[in-house]
């Protein structure tokens, strides 16, 4: 069977791919047209990706094309509606990147309140300001808003509660009885959240109802001075409301997602939120340890042995 890689896996992914009797083709810096040519040519069943983006012009370059592996958990980087259309199989590994996640997204709510980032550059730059980085005003008895409350969403509830913080969450799946035993406040208002939280994160699928989700009306609810973090997907957030609340409310933000982000073998980075004061951002690294990359790659080859060994398609989301 044909395997095309078009992402970073680690080796041993691939070298049981091989003993299988799969002939893998990995090439990680694949991407739109390279990657069409390489599945023209190749004519694999089964693509793998993580960040990669797989749309019509790769899928219908897949004459043989059966399946294609998500490494990781959210699918908008890649055409679902095509694929069905032409009887391909898209399946995800939903979970095994939650705590890497959720440790990004609390260091980004910490760097937030005490502005660690700027210190370390300050300190690069042979600057001294221990009276300005003094200035904090800590999360203890804070309120956490916390949008989604998945995996992701109960890990982070668990670090906040544990530094001290109170947490209301808006999550239309979660129940009374869930978030008791969370010990959280639910509330059916979004805008709620809003007005409650010293600080907000976002852990929300972008599908057709949160798309843009997080707009206007909400940053109106907002504290002034308040954080926002999101390690979801940019398009949650409606940005040019997000831009007026930084320049207007002064919030701060922790983002590892943008509405313009690069391909995957680009280095340029041209999303102008990034520079605007009080932005912090990573460069959507979210789920990218060690420890997060196994556990996808378990889940990725759980995948191919069920579908090697019976045929049968698993975690399929159409």
């Amino acid at each position: 069977m044909n395997v095309l890689i078009a992402d970073k896996v680690p080796g041993w992914f691939v070298e049981k791919l091989k003993a299988a009797g799969c002939n893998v083709l990995w090439e990680p810096a694949l991407d739109g047209d390279t990657l069409t040519a390489a599945i023209t040519a190749h004519d694999p069943a089964v693509v793998i990706v993580r960040s990669t983006k797989v749309q019509k012009p790769q899928i219908e370059a897949g004459a043989g094309l059966k399946m294609i592996i998500r490494a990781g958990a959210g699918v908008n980087t890649i055409d679902v509606a095509c694929a069905t259309g032409r009887g391909v199989k898209v399946t995800n590994c939903p979970g095994t990147n939650s705590a890497a996640v959720a440790e990004l997204a609390i260091g980004h709510l910490i760097n937030l309140d005490r502005r660690i980032a700027d210190g370390a550059a300050d300190l690069k730059a042979g600057r001294w300001n221990k009276n300005g980085y003094s200035k904090a005003r800590g999360l203890k008895g804070r309120t956490l808003g916390v949008l989604g409350m998945g995996n992701i969403g109960i890990l982070v509830t668990r670090v906040a509660q544990a530094l001290g913080m109170q947490i209301v969450t808006w999550d239309p799946f979660l129940s009374q009885e869930k978030a008791d035993e969370l010990g959280v406040r639910k509330t059916e208002d979004l805008l709620e959240v809003a007005r409650a939280s010293d600080a907000v994160t976002i852990h929300l699928a972008l599908v057709p109802p949160t798309r843009g989700l997080v707009g206007a009306e909400f940053f109106a609810a907002m504290k002034k001075g308040a954080y926002l973090i999101n390690t979801s997907r940019a398009e949650v957030v409606e940005k040019a409301a997000l831009v007026a609340a930084i320049q207007e409310k002064g919030l701060r933000v922790g983002t590892d997602v943008f509405w313009t982000e690069p391909g995957a073998n680009d280095t340029a980075f041209a999303d102008d939120i990034a520079q605007l004061p009080g932005v912090y951002g990573t460069h959507h690294i979210g789920a990218s340890t060690d420890q997060a990359q196994d556990a996808v790659s378990d889940v990725a080859w759980q995948i191919m042995d069920t579908f090697l060994t019976t045929g049968q398609i698993i975690n399929a989301v159409n």
